[in-house]
Parts: structure tokens; C-alpha cells; sequence
């Protein structure tokens, strides 16, 4: 028994051939299956060219389309004689209100003037040629802009920084969302600046917003053909509020100044000339004000009227108005306040007059 069998794929299409069993004339039960035969080897014998569609690259994956634009597919095939050439969509035959179908020669060109969603699905070209067909399958999507986030809600205000959530959109436009847009603005200037593209989770953190300021926020939903036309705005507002700014200043501590007397300059030995007043100077430093006392030989002098002491601003002075021979001795200046005392001492030696000197040089005593 003799088989023809003939199977023919075009790359990205699929075509599947019927076979053909032709069945040998002899013995009397064979005249119909003769019959049959007969006719297929002439159908055989008149095919010159087995039918095969030609699918172009381009459609052999999804074809996507926005909503409104044109949908013109040219799709080549082959086949002697003219193979009958029929479209399907999603199985069912085609709207002949809204597609159109030109078939030719060697091609059939597919026609939709204005795209809608409800055009999406799979289309099917099937060319049949005797016994023997050919099939391809064409995926078409038509895709439009999103809607917006269904609601968005200001979760948290903390410092400069806001948070933010909100739910997908109902409508996805037939495809997939690449993600969201989040934009602010503030209410000084009512100006949108962006802040988050292609953000793929239904929350996020807006930092850097500024001390004093209040912020309205909106998303928008974006897929293959952009951002959706409106946007999903919160209701409330989020104030950046100054902090208020606590002081704590330490207690001023008093610096204590107080200290012991102390003499930063003492006495100096001195010898006076008899008839001619003597100062003595010394510089003293405490804490408060000291008391100052003079002394001769130990002796308090200061209510003698020969002596008069002065002090003003820790300088101290001592005047010997005068000085005869019995003021020579050991003079003391003694500082003394709460918290302690301190003194200096000098030695005054004193000296004959000028006229005695002369006196005694000429006289030859010296």
C-alpha cells in the first residue's frame, strides 16, 4: 500500500497536512476506495505547490498596539493552485464591522482602522489547499494608559521626611504595570516636582523636604504607554514642623578670687640722710581687701604722726617724715585679711646730714 504524507512548518507557524492514503484497485470489494484514490492522486498530480505561510519575524511574538492606532498585518504564503485562505479570532470568525480581510495571490493582509482592548487575543490564519492546510497564529495586544492608584494616604510625618502609601490601579491599561511616579509640591509655590520614578512597591519615604513647609503629594500609575492621565492626590497635608529648639545653659560659676595675703614686691634696705624725708614702697595681692600694718622694731606706728601710711590698689607706702638718728631699725609692713596674713621687712640705717658731713671733714675728724 502506498502512503503520501506531506508536512510543512514555517518558522514561528505551524502547518499541518492531512494525509492521503491511496488504496491498490484490486479485488471486488475495491471499486469505491478505487474511486477515492483516483481522485487523490489527480489532486495530487494537479498541487504543484504544497501550501506554507511565510510568518515575518516581527510577528512571531506579541504584537502590541495602543488603543486607536492602526492594526495592518501583511502575512505572505505559498500554495499552487490559490489556496483558500481564512482568518479566526480567538476561534471564532472575525467581526466583519470592525476587521477587515484582503486575501491575494500569494498573501492575506489583516485590517483594523481603529485598535480597541476588545481587538486583543489570538488570531489565527489558516490556508487550505485539497486535503493539505497551513497554520499560524498571530498574538495581538492593544494596550492603553492606566488609571490611577485607586487611594493614597499619608501614613507618617517625622522630621523631614513623609511617608506614603496607596493601592494599584483597577485598570491596568490590558498590560502590566512598570511602576509608579511620585510627585510633591509644596504650598507656597503649587509647583510638582518629581520625586520616585518607575517605584515598583505601593509605599514609600519622601526625605530632604524642607524645615517650615507644607507638602501635597500625587502618584501616577505607568505601563508601555506612560503615565496614567490623573493622578491619586492626598487629602491631608504634611507640615515639616521647626523643632523647637531647649537651651540649656549651665549655671554661671562664680570664679573665686578670694586668696591669702600675698606680697609680690617686699621692702628694700635703705639708708636716709638725717633732715630729708624716706619712702618705703612694697606691693601686696589678696582677696579680699587686707588690713595693713606698719612696724619699728615690732612696734605698731600707726598712729604716730611722724610716720604716715598710704595703700591704694595693693601698692603700700610708708613715709618717714624727717628721719633723725633714732629712726634707723627694722621696719615691717604686715597684710592681713580672712585668710591669712603675710609681711615684709626692711632695714633703715640712718645717716648724718650733709652740713654735719662738712662739718666733720673739715674739722678733721673724719
Amino acid at each position: 500500500m502506498e502512503v503520501a504524507t506531506a508536512r510543512e512548518v514555517a518558522s514561528g507557524s505551524h502547518a499541518q497536512v492531512d494525509e492521503m492514503r491511496p488504496v491498490d484497485a484490486e479485488g471486488p470489494q475495491a471499486s469505491p476506495q478505487r474511486e477515492v484514490g483516483g481522485q487523490s492522486r489527480q489532486l495530487q498530480l494537479a498541487m504543484e505547490e504544497h501550501p506554507k505561510i511565510w510568518l515575518p519575524r516581527a510577528l512571531r511574538q506579541t504584537y502590541i498596539r495602543k488603543v486607536g492606532e492602526t492594526v495592518n498585518l501583511l502575512i505572505p504564503f505559498q500554495g499552487k493552485p490559490k489556496p483558500q485562505a481564512t482568518w479566526t479570532h480567538n476561534g471564532c470568525a472575525l467581526d466583519a464591522s470592525r476587521v477587515s480581510v484582503r486575501n491575494g495571490e500569494q498573501d492575506s493582509i489583516l485590517f483594523i482602522r481603529e485598535a480597541q482592548r476588545a481587538d486583543s487575543g489570538r488570531y489565527q490564519l489558516r490556508v487550505q489547499l485539497g486535503g493539505l492546510e497551513a497554520t499560524a497564529t498571530i498574538d495581538i495586544l492593544v494596550i492603553e494608559r492606566p488609571g490611577p492608584p485607586r487611594s493614597i494616604k499619608l501614613v507618617d510625618v517625622w522630621g523631614s521626611n513623609a511617608t506614603l502609601e496607596w493601592t494599584p490601579p483597577q485598570d491596568t491599561g490590558n498590560t502590566a504595570l512598570l511602576g509608579y511616579t511620585v510627585q510633591k509640591a509644596d504650598t507656597k509655590s503649587g509647583l510638582w516636582f518629581t520625586v520616585l520614578e518607575h517605584h515598583h512597591r505601593t509605599s514609600c519615604i519622601v526625605s530632604d523636604l524642607v524645615v517650615g513647609n507644607s507638602y501635597a503629594f500625587r502618584v501616577f500609575a505607568e505601563n508601555q504607554c506612560g503615565l496614567s492621565e490623573t493622578a491619586a492626590v492626598t487629602a491631608d497635608l504634611a507640615h515639616i514642623q521647626k523643632a523647637a529648639a531647649v537651651y540649656k545653659t549651665k549655671g554661671f560659676a562664680q570664679r573665686d578670687f578670694s586668696e591669702a595675703p600675698k606680697f609680690t614686691q617686699p621692702l628694700a634696705d635703705c639708708t636716709t640722710i638725717t633732715g630729708y624725708d624716706t619712702q618705703l614702697f612694697c606691693c601686696v595681692r589678696a582677696s579680699p581687701k587686707p588690713k595693713i600694718i606698719w612696724l619699728k622694731n615690732k612696734i605698731d606706728i600707726q598712729g604716730n604722726p611722724k610716720y604716715r601710711a598710704l595703700s591704694h590698689l595693693g601698692v603700700c607706702s610708708l613715709e618717714i617724715r624727717k628721719p633723725g638718728p633714732f629712726d634707723g631699725g627694722i621696719y615691717t609692713c604686715k597684710a592681713i585679711n580672712a585668710l591669712g596674713e603675710a609681711s615684709v621687712d626692711c632695714r633703715v640705717d640712718p645717716n648724718l646730714s650733709l652740713n654735719c658731713m662738712i662739718f666733720c671733714f673739715s674739722s678733721g675728724e673724719l
